[in-house]
């Protein structure tokens, strides 16, 4: 059970800062702060760092960066939030969504940089609701890349990283400042480090059933993606300490996992060109909105299930990242020379199947909105060969959390901050709204990697 306490002397082990949770988020905080020549501690659940973002593509979008202007494009973080805001419905508190438009672009040059992380962009596919091409990623387009170097660039610092210590309890003197953290470990033994300031980077609460059921019924039963540790520690703290929260019912779902491997599919398999089919071999919504609304009209149709079609083309472009070879590998990508023998790999009816395939090449062949809204103007055909994957829809992670101010600190519900803690990535409000349909592609990474810069950086 997270819980606050309150006690009248601090523990005698302290670092300068303290920081929950080995994540993107974490790492970079972590980084930040040693840098401003704090001495850092880092502690994490698990046996080793991985946490969301290990489970993520590890793609980060930023504006203005070098990568962009190497190929000619234009960009800016004014731009970025443009796309940020519209797609969010204009729920986002502009000026986190200022902040974190902002910081990210220096903070991917400063970690290639200081860090050498081989950062390049994504340049053979736009992603839905961005203006640009502005997803930046590590060679193999993973986030288990992205976690490995970010571990090794903080163990290259001489940054300790305590594994296998759950942070349980936050420590606070008499008049509420945080004094330390108590965490266990796996075999039941306690200990308590102290800190001159805390800052909280451990997700939010996706894999906490009673607070998805709470928050995101819609989700209650969907399948969760995400990591099991993201429990919700930082949302139940901060409610203790009386902190503000926003937008508990945001999250990021996606409706392309395929089924039953478990295994992530790029969206890039709808963005040029592919659509998505359930049992009867028919569409059922405009899959172009965004794979994160995507997930709740996937778990709408029967079991759950649906298909997602796309080509040799596609395929290709998809090929680049890990989580799709590993899909091919494992045998969850079927192929075929034609429509018929198509659906009959996936048992859908023929007929039904022939007649979807033929209503969107019309519609790409006219270059008009089709009946579900999706425009098809630019939009390739479809060419045999065919592949086909069954997918269903899944919760990632949550986007609500705990109110920050400019520098990444806590907020009470009272306006004031809490002087020396903070709060980055998932444990913090992010910029996608009050629900699925608000979260642009990237939006988990984009907070977890800017917050981290902006809470480590604020002593």
């Amino acid at each position: 059970m997270s819980r606050v306490e309150t006690i009248d002397h601090a523990p005698e082990v302290a670092v300068d800062c303290l920081i929950i949770g080995a994540g993107a988020a974490g790492l970079v905080a972590a980084l930040s702060a040693v840098e401003n020549g704090e001495s850092v501690l880092v502690l994490e659940r698990d046996g080793v760092p991985q946490g969301s973002t290990a489970l993520s593509a590890g793609l980060i979008p930023a504006a203005g960066t070098r990568w962009q202007a190497a190929l000619g494009i234009e960009d800016c973080p004014s731009l970025f939030a443009i796309d940020i805001t519209r797609k969010a419905h204009a729920e986002p508190d502009p000026d986190l969504v200022r902040l974190v438009t902002r910081t990210i672009g220096p903070t991917l040059e400063w970690l290639a940089d200081r860090h050498q992380l081989p950062l390049s962009l994504v340049d053979n596919f736009t992603y839905p609701g961005h203006s640009a091409l502005r997803m930046h990623g590590l060679p193999s387009r993973s986030g288990r890349e992205l976690i490995d170097r970010l571990r090794t660039a903080a163990e290259a610092a001489g940054i300790d990283i305590l594994c296998d210590a759950h942070a349980t309890t936050l420590l606070v003197d008499p008049t509420q400042r945080i004094v330390g953290v108590r965490f266990t470990r796996p075999d039941g033994a306690t200990d308590q480090i102290g800190c001159g300031r805390l800052i909280l980077a451990c997700s939010g609460y996706g894999g906490n059933p009673a607070l998805v059921a709470r928050h995101i019924p819609q989700m209650a039963d969907a399948t969760y993606f995400g990591h099991v540790g993201n429990q919700g520690d930082a949302l139940t703290w901060g409610e203790q300490l009386s902190a503000a929260t926003r937008d508990l019912g945001g999250h990021q779902g996606h409706g392309s996992v395929a089924h039953p491997a478990g295994i992530l599919i790029s969206w890039a398999t709808i963005t040029e060109g592919g659509f998505q089919v359930n049992a009867q071999g028919a569409r059922f919504s405009n899959e172009a909105s965004g794979y994160s609304e995507q997930a709740a009209h996937v778990l709408a149709q029967r079991d759950g299930i649906a298909w997602t079609i796309f080509d040799a083309r596609i395929a290709g472009i998809a090929a680049q990242f890990e989580d799709f070879r590993n899909a091919v590998d494992h045998g969850a990508v079927l192929e075929a020379e034609d429509v018929a023998s198509l659906a009959a790999a996936m048992r859908v009816p023929a007929d039904a199947l022939a007649a979807t395939c033929d209503e969107v090449a019309d519609a790409k062949t006219q270059q008009h909105v089709d009946r579900f809204g999706r425009s098809f103007v630019g939009v390739p055909q479809l060419v045999p060969p065919y592949r086909a994957v069954k997918v269903t829809g899944a919760l990632f992670h949550t986007q609500g959390g705990l109110v920050i101010d400019d520098r990444a600190r806590v907020v009470r519900k009272d306006g004031r901050a809490i002087d020396n803690l903070f709060a980055a990535g998932g444990a913090a409000c992010g910029v996608s709204g009050a629900d699925a349909s608000g979260y642009l592609s990237g939006n988990g990474l984009l907070t977890a990697i800017a917050l981290g810069r902006v809470a480590g950086l604020a002593h």
